[in-house]
């Protein structure tokens, strides 16, 4: 279930990965903090920011992006620099990765990992390509 976030929450976890996230992601990540996602290949569940203002909202974002991705680099090609932002339930995800100027800002693109292979591929050029379910 999709819900608002506090920018604050965001800002919090743009400070513990040392990367910027890019604008339009962080805009629809604080109308909807979560939430699910369609490419013409398969359904992706979002993963949230950690929102710690209660209980019930921190139950809710357990799965965070921080977590998630620190999951996800347990597999030995998954890319080192790579945000996880979703998940697909069988093992690939989307996510951001840096840009070429500026290593410490996340790049607009959503990109497709496949844990099989290792094999990245472009998606979008923004978040807002993907359709929501």
């Amino acid at each position: 279930m999709a819900f608002p976030v506090e920018v604050k929450y965001i800002i919090e976890t743009e400070q513990e990965i040392g990367l910027v996230f890019p604008p339009c992601f962080k805009v629809k990540m604080k109308k909807e903090n979560g939430g699910e996602l369609m490419t013409e290949e398969d359904d992706w569940q979002l993963f949230p920011f950690f929102d710690k203002s209660d209980k019930k909202r921190m139950s809710r974002t357990c799965n965070h992006l921080v977590l998630e991705t620190k999951q996800a680099r347990k597999w030995g090609n998954f890319p080192n620099e790579g945000i996880a932002i979703a998940s697909n339930g069988c093992g690939d995800f989307l996510l951001l990765l840096p840009t070429k100027k500026d290593s410490k800002i996340l790049s607009d693109e959503i990109f497709l990992w496949l844990h099989e292979t290792g094999k990245i591929e472009k998606v979008a050029d923004t978040i807002d390509e993907l359709n929501d379910n």
